[in-house]
């Protein structure tokens, strides 16, 4: 059995590692990769003030990129035995490179290693989310673009309301992704601060470089103050989660409207066969399944920022075991989100919208404001044209005329698509993930 990091000569109970070890090496097969990432600026740094030579600096680097390349390839794991990635890691370079492999933990805690690790994996799977987000976003514009003739019924309290059209209903989606972003904007910025050279959270008597590495990775700023960066575990995967949480919120709601408006009762939309599932008993049935589970995760997901707040919202200041369980939630986060807006997607762009939803004279009395607002344009004072109006429903003699003339912004007839485009490009380009992508190409000889 492979030593632990900070074994010396009692080994742990078993059940006792069985334990405390949890899912660790599970869950820090996500982190591998940016385990290494971290370990190549602090080598960097190691080697600028002194502590490693410059020959042990470029095997080591050499060694490093090696081991991540493993991890792309799928060819990483973590022994049985070995506690963590951190170990994982150390333990690899030692058999490779003899007691210089034992350095790179000069300096550093597996606490903060474990920080930074967190947030260079959060970091780029905040990229990669937007980067699904933005394809929903788009699809949803162009169907927004492609269906904004089509008037549909607009409700409240499910109530046959007002005139909406699927130009409406697409785009308002697409602006609420808007909205989403920049909430995950906000998480970005704060996972893109630097807490390695925090060490076990009270710093190192070791001359480190902490500007040096926080350059090295690509991020915004450090996390200044030792104690304040160990602090920012649990409430930076709140915070993030808080943004998962969004997106998947707005998901949830798109899912609930699709099987809303593809049941037979309503019949707006239409998905293709292949993309419903049927009954082993109703051989008419076409399901919207995909929706359905979405609806669920992405209620699941909004449920995330609360259990990582139970875990950490009573523990004093510095590193707790408890925070170890938080992994287990927030890692696997991300590709669920991302299946949910992967699948999402490809629904949205195969749906087929019925043009015909008007000739159905349960629809007629929708027209009733437009009426009243007709007659209040000819002069007619609004609380007049509105009683007039709803007297000519109660007799039965209301006549609607179903001609449509929104043009103020944002409305049927003046989307503001254009614009919305312009602000989910300006929210994008606002991240400003060249810099952080550049910074790790470097680290790894890219």
């Amino acid at each position: 059995m492979a030593q632990k990091l900070w074994e010396k000569s009692v080994q742990v109970d078993r059940d006792v590692e069985r334990f405390t070890v949890g899912r660790d090496r599970e869950m820090d097969i996500y982190l591998a990769p940016y385990d290494i990432l971290g370990s190549l600026a602090h080598i960097a740094m190691l080697q600028s003030i002194g502590l490693l030579t410059t020959e042990e600096l470029k095997t080591l680097t050499t060694e490093l990129r090696h081991i991540y390349d493993d991890t792309q390839s799928g060819q990483f794991f973590i022994e049985e035995g070995v506690e963590d990635v951190h170990s994982q890691v150390e333990l690899l370079l030692t058999r490779r490179l003899g007691d210089m492999g034992k350095k790179i933990h000069s300096g550093r805690s597996r606490n903060d290693q474990v920080l930074v690790d967190l947030k260079l994996f959060t970091r780029s799977r905040l990229q990669h989310l937007v980067e699904g987000v933005e394809r929903l976003f788009d699809t949803l514009i162009a169907q927004s673009e492609r269906y904004k003739q089509v008037v549909m019924p607009g409700y409240t309290h499910l109530q046959v309301a007002m005139p909406s059209s699927f130009g409406l209903w697409f785009a308002a989606y697409a602006e609420s992704l808007v909205d989403d972003l920049i909430v995950m904007q906000a998480a970005y910025r704060v996972c893109n601060r630097n807490p390695l050279g925090s060490a076990a959270g009270y710093g190192s008597s070791f001359p480190l470089d902490r500007t040096r590495t926080t350059d090295l990775l690509g991020f915004e700023s450090m996390d200044y103050n030792v104690v304040y960066a160990q602090m920012g575990r649990g409430k930076t995967e709140r915070i993030v989660a808080s943004a998962i949480a969004s997106v998947a919120a707005t998901l949830a709601k798109l899912a609930f409207d699709a099987c809303l408006y593809n049941s037979q009762n309503f019949a707006f939309i239409k998905l293709p066969d292949a993309f419903t599932t049927g009954s082993s008993i109703m051989p008419h049935k076409k399901n919207p399944d995909v929706f359905e589970i979405t609806r669920a995760k992405c209620n699941k997901l909004q449920a995330l920022p609360y259990q990582i707040t139970l875990i950490a919202n009573n523990l004093p200041s510095g590193y707790f075991r408890d925070l170890q369980i938080i992994k287990e939630l927030f890692l696997p986060a991300f590709d669920e989100l991302d299946d949910c807006l992967h699948m999402v997607n490809l629904m949205m762009a195969q749906i087929e919208v019925n043009t015909h939803i008007l000739d159905d004279p349960r629809y007629n009395y929708m027209f009733s404001v437009e009426e009243v607002n007709r007659r209040v344009q000819a002069g007619m004072p609004f609380r007049d044209a509105y009683k007039q109006v709803g007297l000519e429903i109660e007799a039965g003699a209301f006549a609607p005329d179903k001609h449509i003339a929104h043009t103020h912004e944002g409305s049927i007839g003046n989307l503001c698509n254009d614009r919305i485009e312009a602000l989910m490009r300006q929210t994008i380009a606002s991240f400003g993930f060249a810099r952080t992508q550049e910074a790790e190409a470097r680290l790894l000889g890219r």
